[in-house]
């Protein structure tokens, strides 16, 4: 294989073209009139112009960056991670036109990209699930309905996608009459697809997940646990390797679960099922997730692993490096922090021009910046600016790193989260590793009462 398209932006991009170019491999950038001065755009071998900033008509549009593949020679589309990552259509319209995707089959995506769907499967494998809703809700009064026969908190969930978008978390009655008809719209709207159910929510609760890859023979191994705690509007900032105070009989039945789920779908490439875990260390199935991860670098830091590059040689039918489990080993600890141009107090995004910005690497430090100084964070896409990703020989030890790491980083002329960061890093409950997904809201009153 010696050119591939990349059908995505920004970081992930940038880390993309990084093991291309090692590996001797040319890239197509793809860039919308927002993007045309990024640094992935000049990065790559050939860059292409797809249309303006909306999504729609830029990172979307399957038409045009097929035509561009075919155009510009490309033998594999690698699609990233969001956009067009778990599009099953995408997918058959690529080898439609003789072009290889790199990631799972279309079969897989379809399978894994219906909540409802992959819940069942799930269950048929014998893979523990959150109690929930078995098809997808019509009216508001079945909704309440089942809510009350399980007890809440419930969690409403969009069948089609998942994020802060597609789910949203009912204490009471009221609060899901209130939201039902808000979440159906913003799950047609989003993800093209209305279904909605009700799971049981978890509290406390951790939100655990295991990288998985697939080979060309069939093969599915694990590459360890991550624990992707740390949220805010159930949306990950902060994400560790390995999870802090698991025991090993829990993540043997972890990584033993994550395995089945994948040969239950014939998985091939990178992906990730994703658990969500009680205080009694009960996990159960959340979501797989067809493609590679934001938080894919804290597993290649601890497992020496460059996942891009198993992800071609598997597209390219070749074999991984590794013929068994044993020879996957784990090292030391890794964390990462997603930087976002964000107002820090609000959690809302803070677009603008970045004015200056440092991030230091080196000794433990991994950049992966979407952005550099004199770039414009726009309001078009996801407001993440960089992953900053630290490694060391203990948790403790990688703690230190970061703590260095965030005091010498600098970013000026939009808001950031590295203020934050620097403060909750210090926090107790991350500190001592025994965190669940209300961490963030423990450690805001833990604000609150300090000031007073």
């Amino acid at each position: 294989m010696k050119r591939i398209l990349i059908a995505n932006r920004g970081e992930i991009a940038s880390r993309i073209i990084r093991t291309c170019t090692r590996l001797g491999i040319e890239t197509i950038a793809v860039y919308s009139e927002a993007d045309q001065d990024m640094p992935f755009v000049k990065e790559a071998t050939v860059s292409r112009l797809i249309g303006p900033a909306p999504v729609n008509q830029s990172y979307l549009n399957k038409d045009v960056i097929i035509q561009v593949a075919k155009e510009e020679g490309a033998e594999a589309i690698h699609p990233g991670y969001g956009f067009l990552s778990e599009n099953a259509e995408f997918v058959r319209e690529i080898e439609q036109a003789g072009i290889r995707f790199i990631g799972p089959s279309a079969d897989t995506i379809d399978k894994m990209g219906d909540k409802i769907a992959s819940r069942e499967t799930m269950k048929q494998a014998g893979v523990p699930v959150v109690p929930g809703t078995e098809d997808g809700l019509q009216t508001v009064e079945e909704a309440i309905q089942f809510a009350s026969s399980i007890g809440y908190p419930i969690m409403l969930k969009a069948s089609g996608g998942g994020g802060g978008i597609g789910m949203v978390k009912c204490d009471t009655e009221e609060v899901l009459a209130k939201q039902f008809m808000g979440i159906k719209t913003r799950a047609k709207n989003y993800f093209g697809n209305d279904a909605v159910f009700v799971e049981k929510y978890v509290e406390p609760a951790r939100h655990i997940e295991v990288q998985i890859f697939g080979d060309v023979n069939g093969s599915v191994f694990h590459l360890f646990e991550r624990n992707c705690s740390v949220q805010r509007r159930n949306q990950k900032v902060i994400e560790e390797a390995p999870s802090p105070h698991l025991s090993d009989d829990t993540k043997k039945r972890l990584y033993d679960a994550a395995v089945k789920a994948a040969n239950a779908v014939n998985y091939q490439n990178a992906g990730t099922v994703e658990f969500i875990m009680d205080a009694d260390e009960n996990f159960y199935f959340l979501e797989m997730n067809t493609r590679l991860q934001v938080e894919h670098p804290i597993t290649e830091a601890i497992t020496g692993v460059d996942l891009v590059e198993w992800q071609l040689l598997t597209v390219m039918g070749k074999p991984l490096p590794v013929k068994s489990q044993e020879e996957i080993t784990m090292r030391g600890h890794a964390i990462e922090f997603r930087l976002y141009a964000e107002d820090s107090l609000r959690f809302m995004p803070s677009p603008g021009k970045l004015v200056e910005m440092t991030l230091p690497e080196g000794d433990g430090k991994r950049i992966d910046a979407g952005y550099q100084a004199g770039n414009t964070v726009t309001p078009y896409y996801d407001p993440m600016i960089a992953k900053m990703i630290v490694y060391g020989e203990s948790r403790e030890k990688a703690i230190l790193k970061a703590e260095e790491l965030l005091a010498a980083s600098h970013v000026e002329g939009v808001k950031s989260n590295l203020d934050f960061f620097r403060d909750f890093i210090s926090y107790s409950a991350f500190k001592e590793g025994s965190y669940a997904t209300n961490v963030i809201e423990h450690y805001r009153q833990h604000q609150l009462e300090e000031s007073k």
